[in-house]
């Protein structure tokens, strides 16, 4: 089937750019269609599919004239593994990104490596109506899988989570991210327990980033940096989040990696009130990680990072010690880097203090990002150190 696009979509095509919107098409078809995508000449632009999500309609798949069957997805996995053979020799390592949508040349699907099983997560009804023969592909290039789980990221009355294939992986499953242990729950809702394009970040306070130091983890939810700040000498861990499972959920991940929980602290509180609690209580930290949702909503207030991440940081900044850290994180695709330091520095010169930018991170390279679509490069971590007069 055909489906003709507007030449400037075409031209964003013909340079790899594989996302495309409404306005870019020019026939009415519905969703769920796999096509050829034509200029007004007829001209074959690009092969691929109409599926709605939330930041498109469609996504192109290959501008080359191939049917998109059984082999094209084996060549198209066996690329992707071929680009992540670096992780595979990692032995400190073996949880990571397999295929990273567009990144890979797939629009609209994700799969992520826990030790010996997979989570693959689709995005749009479209592509997982091709799921079988996606998955047939998927095993045949990595046949060390013994069990693929997958999570249903869009709107439908079937489970959002399952075991598709294989053997069940134990509950919990234990991983390694920089030689450190880490329990994952692969079939508890679209979350797993970790969130694996942070592996560096955390690597950097696995190795002493804050060693010495007082450390406060905001939205902790399962305590992942709080683990990786005490494995590299934190001084002391504050771990704070809304969610009730996340005390149980941190201290399971300080005790199988043997650290010692006197030192470690876990409140079930919301963000700005536990602020407020620190600020009542004379409580300073050496180092604060933000790493909030791009959205969350609870019974006081509803947090956009766009809109509201300037007031973390001022707050933050109240509880700092002199030279402190401020680690500022945000996953928002609709935020761009620019914007994101912009918010960051605002914030921090409404307080009136100095400040130095001393490290940032974007996704590590199993989290692949086209260079024709840098919109997927969504991470975003800026070290700040403060100096208040």
């Amino acid at each position: 089937m055909e489906i003709k696009i507007t030449q400037q979509a075409a031209k964003r095509m013909q340079r790899g750019y594989p996302l495309l919107q409404k306005e870019d098409l020019l026939d009415r078809i519905k969703e769920n269609e796999w096509l050829d995508f034509i200029d007004k000449q007829g001209n074959l632009v690009a092969k691929g599919y109409l599926g709605v999500q939330n930041n498109g309609v469609g996504w192109s798949l290959t501008t080359e004239n191939r049917p998109l069957n059984h082999a094209f997805f084996v060549d198209l996995f066996f690329q992707a593994k071929e680009k992540r053979r670096a992780y595979y020799q990692d032995e400190q390592t073996n949880a990571f990104r397999l295929v990273n949508g567009a990144g890979d040349h797939l629009g609209g699907m994700t799969v992520d490596k826990y030790g010996d099983f997979v989570v693959v997560s689709w995005y749009n009804q479209t592509l997982y109506n091709k799921q079988e023969e996606i998955i047939s592909a998927f095993k045949e290039v990595f046949p060390e899988i013994k069990g693929i789980y997958e999570k249903l990221r869009f709107q439908t009355d079937q489970l959002q989570s399952r075991l598709l294939w294989g053997i069940c992986a134990p509950e919990p499953l234990y991983i390694k991210e920089n030689n450190l242990t880490y329990a994952v729950y692969l079939n508890e809702g679209l979350m797993t327990g970790i969130f694996l394009d942070q592996r560096e970040v955390r690597g950097l306070f696995a190795t002493g980033l804050a060693k010495n130091k007082s450390v406060l983890n905001m939205f902790s939810y399962t305590g992942a940096f709080s683990v990786a700040a005490a494995a590299g000498g934190a001084k002391s861990t504050t771990s704070v989040d809304l969610a009730k499972r996340s005390l149980k959920k941190t201290q399971e991940q300080f005790a199988i990696n043997q650290i010692d929980i006197e030192q470690q602290t876990v409140h079930v509180m919301e963000t700005f009130a536990y602020f407020k609690y620190a600020k009542k209580k004379n409580l300073a930290f050496d180092c604060i990680i933000l790493d909030p949702p791009s959205f969350a909503r609870n019974k006081k207030k509803v947090f956009r990072v766009a809109k509201d991440y300037g007031e973390l940081i001022e707050d933050s900044v109240a509880i700092l010690n002199n030279q402190g850290i401020i680690m500022a994180s945000s996953n928002a695709a609709n935020v761009s880097s620019k914007k994101f330091q912009s918010m960051i520095e605002t914030a921090l010169q409404n307080k009136k203090v100095a400040y130095k930018l001393i490290k940032k991170f974007h996704l590590p390279s199993d989290f692949a990002v086209d260079p024709a679509f840098p919109t997927g490069d969504y991470l975003k971590v800026y070290f700040y150190q403060i100096e208040k007069s």
